[in-house]
């Protein structure tokens, strides 16, 4: 089985690390990088169908994007997202062997502003941002796909390595109780474990829909998770405003259903891990 792992950054070398040892991976990204032994290196432009085409023939199994701009930039979302998907759109329809699966992982920004209110996956997506927009394109390419594919949108990562919030609340920023600012946050051991549930689900020829949102099991304000925070860490508080965000609660209830379950159920559960690392 051939796992191409395109863009492989954090989530893409943890899902490498989750799937089976008899799984080969490729990791292709723009320039070289170091992998682990568990991870070929690929180094290629996803915008040029022409290194695509080879990679192709190949015969890959599977491939999942996880895809970063280079910049936060129009132009660059536009490349990493919308001319990116057009070209693997292009190159998979046309390959004479397909893919079992292609997992493109998204963002649930491309939701808007639902002024509070619950989303699920029959929302509908309203971006109000280049980047979003451009994220939203890219799945509707990904859509034109002949094979199996699964959009996957992501709500805020946190893990080891991505430490902001932390590093706030242990400078004593806390956030004012109103108005509620709700956030949604996944762990990125989370965000290996459902790309690699997806994979192997689909393998094993089980039902599955074509996009997931990929969520904890609860939303909680800003205030809330920053009060928590500082009781974990022992330190007080002083009230900030913050900037406006995109007022929404994401549910997770698709993903249950379809039989996943988290490592990190809550906030709770992955920062306090975060935490006791970080004093190991």
């Amino acid at each position: 089985m051939k796992v191409l792992l395109a863009g492989c950054g954090d989530i893409g070398q943890r899902v490498a690390t989750k799937l089976d040892p008899s799984y080969q991976c490729f990791g292709l990204r723009r320039s070289p990088f170091v992998f682990s032994d568990r991870i070929t290196p690929i180094v290629a432009d996803m915008t040029d169908q022409q290194k695509l085409t080879n990679i192709f023939t190949g015969k890959i199994d599977v491939v999942v994007a996880t895809l970063t701009p280079s910049s936060r930039s129009e132009d660059a979302y536009n490349k990493a997202y919308v001319e990116t998907s057009k070209a693997l759109t292009t190159v998979v329809n046309q390959a004479t062997y397909q893919p079992k699966l292609v997992i493109w992982v998204s963002s649930t920004s491309v939701f808007g502003d639902c002024s509070s209110g619950w989303v699920d996956e029959r929302s509908l997506a309203q971006p109000t941002s280049f980047s979003s927009q451009a994220l939203l394109q890219a799945e509707r390419n990904i859509g034109q796909l002949y094979c199996k594919h699964i959009v996957v949108r992501f709500s805020g990562i946190y893990g080891p390595g991505r430490h902001r919030l932390i590093s706030e609340v242990e400078s004593g920023i806390g956030r004012p109780a109103e108005p509620e600012y709700w956030t949604n946050r996944i762990h990125s051991e989370d965000c290996a474990g459902v790309i690699n549930y997806l994979i192997e689900e689909n393998l094993s020829q089980k039902p599955l829909d074509s996009l997931y949102i990929a969520t904890d099991c609860e939303p909680v304000t800003q205030h809330n998770l920053r009060e928590w925070l500082a009781a974990q860490l022992g330190v007080s508080l002083t009230e900030q405003p913050s900037r406006p965000g995109l007022l929404r609660r994401l549910s997770n209830k698709r993903l249950i259903q379809a039989g996943y379950q988290f490592k990190f159920p809550t906030y709770r559960e992955g920062y306090r891990s975060l935490i006791n690392g970080l004093s190991d």
